[in-house]
């Protein structure tokens, strides 16, 4: 790391003791950016870096609520506005027992820099809450989120701050949060949530997208060697609604995905993911792995274990951050991997990037490969403003688009830092200089 950038790094380790993954997600960045320093050193002279690295707003709340024993039960809420440069902050809503501050600002970073290579006019944020969604009633999860919304309401608006969804917060989720939102303000603001309902200003394609647009990343970068995922055999990590989008995009590519996991363990299907089954295990009866295994003839349940012990030639990591390894990654490189596509955010430790970059594996990184999710956001956000709806084909090809031109961007910033191929340098320098360019011409924000 640049030593100029190293000094700043720490001072920033040292303001935010004890949050590892967002420690991480700095160094991560921070080791890219020494060329663009010397290209320009405005940024160092108006400590752009300092200023990225420091929320514009922590917001840290309590969510009081009733489960249907009659119990009072208190949850932590979240919301870090991190950075509206480009535009209002924009990123989603996660609800799982492993949130915290430091989460949540690890999230929030990352997405700063995914934002701003979708060319979208959006600025970067993330929140969440501790709560555990799995095994709650209908009832429990409306009144948690009238709880949260009721408090998150005052801090968002359409030209402010936009949450979307994320890990346990689907449709269903994003609609009793808009609902307690539109009882308290009095208004149908439809920009002020994304992932709603297609009936009530939702957008099409919108819960595919993220899934999406992983695998037409990888797609691109496999193009750069003259391959294609047609053929490729592919595993995925996870099975909510990134791992299923990202499974069934794949399929149609002509890939063969044989594998994908839940926090319990794995299956393997050798003729191929059913993911008309795979929805209606997870998606309407929220069930369990095993329960595929016990309905499809052929399929191994592997209990606990990892998915990344399988073969593959190119890995979809779908699930959540720091799940694949140093050494889960030298065992795909010895199994013949190609590629990789982070369809979670910063799935891969900083060991297993290191494996991959050193193998001359084609790695995308979450904030340039999972970027579809926010980018159809924004596009829900334009379809909001005019009062308009889009087709699917057409919404699918706006996706396309960008998702090509999030590949192109980090390839040739890549290529304009010396280092082609690297996804990594690319994403972050891509993502850096604009935002870090909109921060000097607004002056000391």
């Amino acid at each position: 790391m640049d030593a100029r950038l190293e000094a700043i790094r720490d001072t920033v380790l040292a303001r935010n003791p004890g949050e590892g993954e967002f420690h991480q997600a700095v160094t991560e960045v921070f080791e890219s950016l020494g060329p663009v320093h010397d290209r320009h050193p405005e940024f160092l002279e108006g400590a752009v870096l300092e200023r990225l690295c420091e929320p514009e707003r922590q917001i840290i709340f309590r969510v009081p609520w009733v489960d249907d024993a009659g119990r009072f039960q208190i949850n932590r809420g979240f919301r870090v506005e991190f950075n509206s440069a480009l535009g209002p902050f924009k990123g989603g809503l996660r609800f799982h027992p492993t949130v915290n501050l430091g989460i949540v600002k690890f999230l929030g970073f990352e997405q700063i820099f995914k934002n701003a290579l979708t060319g979208m006019p959006i600025g970067g944020g993330k929140g969440g809450s501790d709560f555990d969604p799995r095994g709650r009633s209908d009832a429990e999860i409306m009144r948690f989120c009238q709880s949260f919304m009721t408090e998150l309401y005052r801090h968002i608006g359409e030209y402010t701050d936009v949450p979307a969804g994320d890990i346990g917060v689907g449709g269903r989720e994003i609609g009793y949060l808009f609902g307690q939102y539109k009882r308290i303000t009095n208004r149908y603001e439809s920009g002020v949530l994304t992932g709603k309902g297609i009936s009530w200003g939702g957008s099409l394609v919108r819960p595919e997208a993220t899934g999406y647009g992983t695998v037409i990343f990888a797609e691109e970068m496999l193009k750069t060697r003259g391959l294609s995922l047609d053929g490729q055999r592919v595993v995925v990590s996870g099975s909510g609604n990134v791992a299923i989008n990202a499974i069934a995009k794949a399929q149609t590519l002509g890939a063969s995905v044989v594998a994908c996991s839940d926090s319990s363990g794995y299956i393997v299907d050798e003729a191929g993911i059913d993911v008309a089954l795979l929805r209606q295990i997870k998606e309407v009866e929220r069930g369990r792995l095993k329960e595929y295994a016990a309905r499809r003839s052929a399929v191994t349940y592997v209990d606990g274990g990892s998915v990344w012990d399988l073969d593959a030639t190119v890995a979809l990591p779908c699930a959540t951050q720091n799940e694949l390894d140093g050494d889960a990654a030298a065992r795909l490189v010895r199994n013949g991997l190609l590629a990789v596509g982070e369809g979670a955010n910063m799935p891969s430790t900083r060991d297993a990037v290191a494996v991959f970059q050193e193998a001359g594996i084609l790695f995308g990184p979450g904030k340039a490969a999972n970027a579809g999710g926010v980018a159809t956001s924004a596009l829900e956000m334009q379809q909001n403003a005019s009062r308009d709806s889009w087709s699917f084909a057409h919404t699918e090809e706006r996706l396309t688009e960008i998702m090509v031109g999030i590949h192109d961007r980090c390839a040739a910033t890549a290529d304009e830092y010396g280092d082609p191929g690297n996804y990594v340098l690319g994403a972050n320098i891509g993502g850096f200089v604009k935002v870090a360019d909109a921060m000097l011409a607004q002056g000391l924000i």
